[in-house]
């Protein structure tokens, strides 16, 4: 998916803005997007940026001890 990024973004705000989630997703997206990290911590208005999709989270089963 790609985004144009708005005044003072970072990419886990991109991130969460589009994919509601920054886990995992902000380190793929930048290994999608080579020199986005040199651009620094606010990226500039107006840039295209390609976001990684989520992997699909698994439901780990929990134990209840006491039931």
């Amino acid at each position: 998916m790609q985004v144009r990024t708005q005044q003072n973004d970072t990419v886990d705000l991109l991130c969460w803005r589009y994919l509601q989630r920054t886990q995992g997703v902000v380190e793929a997206t930048l290994l999608l997007n080579p020199g986005l990290a040199d651009r620094g911590p606010i990226l500039p208005a107006g840039l295209l940026v390609e976001l990684a999709e989520p992997a699909s989270t698994t439901t780990r089963r929990t134990v209840q001890l006491w039931d």
